[in-house]
This record gives structure tokens, sequence and C-alpha cells, in this order.
């Protein structure tokens, strides 16, 4: 029979995990056509980011990565609240990183023996010094947050396998944009923290985790701890069992690594363990310091290294020397200027999750190792649906801000160019529409056919007639109307997919979407 106190945490633990994967599988409507009226729908009462808010890292890091108030914060307040009432509940209790790294943890401890992992804290301050990279490199303007806070990171490597798979399945797999080796790695990140289960229970949780290293700084200011009574006979099933470390060996508790899972007394045998607060007496014996002792101290020095080459490291990052420019990226609609953009994206993959179209992607090293898993639109994989704005509904910091549909169809993405030199009207080779067609059914009216004049070689005297002469030399091209253009990509898609992909006829789309000037 499982003890009341792991029952409610399991059930927790099962509920907080369940409403994440129902979340994540109904991101949007993957079933149905994309219309206005289906999109303007919210896919669930719970906002979708709302796990990405309840990690701390993430709001904090962006705050002072950008120097500006986000939303995120609200979220880590609440969960900073919450270990101060019980020590680092989200970490035992709400995070659904932590419940799959205790399923993991289930399954190593029925390996057989040899393969069984051993459990060990030697590297449970490496934590510390993680997040003081973490937080030293946000103050130099750079967002490491996302790579590693907790909830970012398997939100993105979800994002890349399943998420990808389910859109492969339930839709077209040619919408899955490219797994290259960027996205590989993100993936890979997060099969490695749950294959850590076979070092030791709770090993990212209790050694590597930045954002659980966030979280124990507010559980200090809890009063509840572990306590041990005198009724303990001393057999060390607790510091057998207890997944995150907090137990030494002789059994006083480590309060900056307790979990306050109560694991470790639901297998007393004596029933000498209690959860209380530190100035209450229990059964009659005082409360001494050693009763409430905190984990072993981590070295400042450390600490000031570990902070200083992050800070180092982040100034490199942003201003490299030596590096060629960086290359513009096209943004998702909404969002704030580059600079500013590249503080507070936390890298999460959510606006990528949600983009029904797959115009959103993963970015590689092409701009920068500081733009890597950033957000970019890719036309030539598909365009901007002018109904959808699920991405700009999503961010957790805001990055991108959120619009309505109506909003959404005003802000620019960018400005679409014509390559007269291979386009089939602006070179004399055929008549061609699609990218005026596109537009119009778009309702943006951006792309006007005009009569252009074509140069139409020397013709025999008398071969044809004046009329036909000036019949052969117009033709009706299509130009930009910039006042009117977004930048959706619609109208590249269009002759990207139809004549490149399809008919392979030019060796590129000849309509392209660049970047707004000044982004």
């Amino acid at each position: 029979m499982i003890p009341s106190s792991r029952l409610v945490r399991r059930t927790i633990q099962a509920l907080c995990l369940a409403v994440f994967v129902l979340l994540f599988i109904r991101a949007w409507p993957y079933g149905g056509p994309i219309a206005r009226h289906r999109l303007s729908r919210p896919a669930s009462p719970v906002p979708l980011d709302a796990f990405l808010s309840l990690d701390p890292l993430v709001g904090i890091s962006a705050a002072i990565a950008a120097r500006r108030w986000n939303p995120a914060l609200v979220g880590a307040a609440l969960t900073l609240a919450l270990c101060v009432i019980v020590p680092r509940a989200f970490c035992s209790h709400v995070c659904p990183l932590g419940t799959l790294i205790d399923a993991m943890d289930w399954l190593a401890a029925r390996l057989p023996r040899r393969l069984r992992p051993r459990r060990t804290i030697a590297l449970g301050r490496v934590r510390w010094y993680v997040l003081a990279g973490v937080l030293a490199a946000a103050a130099a303007g750079v967002m490491l947050a996302g790579h590693l806070a907790a909830i970012p990171l398997l939100t993105r490597g979800l994002v890349f396998s399943a998420g990808w798979a389910q859109l492969a399945l339930l839709k077209s797999p040619g919408m899955v944009p490219p797994f290259h080796g960027w996205v590989a790695v993100s993936v890979a990140l997060l099969a490695g923290v749950l294959l850590l289960a076979l070092a030791a229970p709770r090993f990212w949780c209790r050694c590597l985790c930045p954002s659980g290293a966030l979280i124990s700084l507010a559980s200090t200011l809890s009063p509840v701890r572990r306590r041990v009574l005198d009724s303990c006979t001393g057999c060390g099933r607790c510091v057998t069992a207890c997944p995150f470390g907090a137990i030494g060996s002789d059994f006083r508790n480590r309060d900056l690594a307790c979990a306050t899972c109560r694991t470790c007394a639901a297998v007393c045998p004596a029933d000498a363990v209690r959860f209380e607060p530190c100035w209450r007496p229990a059964a009659g014996r005082e409360a001494s310091p050693e009763q409430c002792s905190a984990e072993p101290g981590v070295s400042r020095r450390n600490l000031l290294i570990a902070a200083g080459a992050s800070g180092a490291a982040a100034a490199i990052i942003v201003k490299p020397p030596f590096a060629a420019a960086p290359v513009p990226l096209l943004r998702p609609p909404g969002s704030v200027p580059e600079s500013l953009f590249l503080r507070l994206c936390v890298r999460c993959g959510e606006c990528i999750r949600v983009c029904p179209g797959s115009v959103l992607h993963p970015a590689g090293l092409a701009a920068g190792i500081h733009a890597l898993w950033t957000p970019v639109v890719v036309p030539s994989h598909a365009g901007c649906h002018q109904d959808c704005n699920f991405c700009t509904q999503v961010c957790p910091t805001g990055a991108i801000t959120p619009l309505t549909v109506d909003q959404k169809r005003k802000t620019r993405l960018g400005l679409a160019a014509i390559d007269k030199g291979i386009c089939l009207p602006h070179s004399g080779r055929s008549d061609c529409r699609l990218c005026y067609q596109e537009c119009e059914a778009a309702g943006y009216h951006a792309i006007e056919m005009r009569t252009i004049t074509l140069q139409v070689g020397e013709i025999p005297p008398g071969a044809v007639s004046p009329e036909e002469i000036e019949s052969m030399s117009r033709i009706e091209a299509p130009h930009i109307v910039p006042e009117k253009c977004v930048g959706c990509g619609l109208c590249e898609y269009r002759c990207h997919s139809a004549l490149v992909r399809r008919r392979g006829i030019l060796p590129r789309s000849a309509v392209v979407v660049m970047p707004p000037p000044g982004r």
C-alpha cells in the first residue's frame, strides 16, 4: 500500500504531466483545415505557455538580460512563493521533466543489478555553478536559460521530436522542417537528461538543473524542514531512498537539496521522520541547529569563476571578434527588435510548435551562436497564413508581442522583392500570375500586374504585322506594392513550390521576402 504522502505527490505529478501533455498535443487543430474561425479560438482554457512561465529561471533570466519586465515573472513569483511554503515543491510535484525523470529512475531501478545506477552526490554543487553562469550570461545580455532551464529544455526537445512526428502523421511529412544537426543536438540534450537516470536517481535535478538551484534559494525562506526523532534506528533506508541526495550519512538533512518529496518518511520503519516548521518541537524533542542543517557550502571562488567565465563568453558571443556581419533573419509577426528579441527569447520552440503552416523553423548558426534555436520565418517552406496569430499568443517572455488576427494582418514581417532576371514574365519566358493570385486570395492586394515592354529581337520585314509585334513585346508582370506588403511569404512559397520544386523550371524562387530595414 502506498503511503498517503507519496500517493498525493504521485497524483499531483500525474495530473501536472497530463496537463502538460494535453497542452502539447492540442497546440492547434492538426486534423482540420486552416481557417480563421478555428484558429481564433483558444485550443485550451489553460495557456499553452503555462509551464514555461512557471519555470522561474525563464522570467528572471529574461528580465535580467532585457532589463525589462516580462509576463513570465508572474509565473516565477507564483512558483517561488509556493516553494517558500513547501520547499522545492515545483521540483518534486509539478515539473513535468522531473516526473519523466522519476519514470526513468523507476525503469533504471529494474535493470540487472550490475547495470543499476549508483547513488552519488559528488556533483551536487555543480548546479550552483551552472546557475551562476546562466545569470552572469543574462547580465551580459545573453539568454542561456533557454538552453538549460528545465521546462524550455523539455519543451524544445519534444517539439523537435514528438511534435514533428505528430505533424508528419496528421498532416504531411513534407510540412516537417528540415532536421539539421542543431535540431538533433536539442533532442539529444533532452535524451541525455533522461538517460542520466543510469548514473543516479534524479541526477539532473540534484546535480545540474539551474532552475532547481534557483528554487532551492527560495526554499531557504521556508520554515518547513525535515526532522528526525529520537526513535530513529539508524537503518539508513532514508539515505538510500532519497532521490535528491538530501540526506547525509548522519541522517541529517541538506536543506538546499531537499525537495520535500517525503520519500524518506514513507520508507522509515520507525516513523521517525517529520516535516514541520523548524521552530516547532517534535514529540517533546527540542529542535536544534543540527536538525535544521543546510547543504554543505559552495565555493565562492568557483561561483565567481563560473560567473566570470560565463560573462566573458557571453560578451564574445554578442560581439565575436573578426566575425562577419550577422545574417538578417525574418522573425515571427509581432517580434520585438532583433537585439531585444535575442535577449528575451528562451528558445523553447513553443511558437514553432503552434505554427500550423510550418512557417517557423529553428535557427541554426547562420546568424551566430546567440541566435541558435530561435524561431525564423522560412517562406520557401510555407507562407504565414493570414488568419493565424498563434505564435503571438504563446511566448512566455514577450519576445513576440500578442496580436489579434486583425493586428497581425497589418504587422510587417519583411518586404517581398521580385528577381526580374528569373521571373517568367519579367524575363519574357512566359506569362505567370501565381504570386499575384496568392496575394489576392489572402486579401493583402500587395502585388499588381502591370504591362511591361519586352525586347522581341530581330524580326524579318513583313513576317508579322506591326500590331502583332506590339502585342508580342507587351506582357503583364507582377510588381510589389511596398506600402501594402507585410512580408507574409505566401507569394514566395507559391513560386517556390510550383516553379522550383514541382516543375523545376526555376533555379530558385523569383520572389523573395527580405527582413525589414533595421532588423
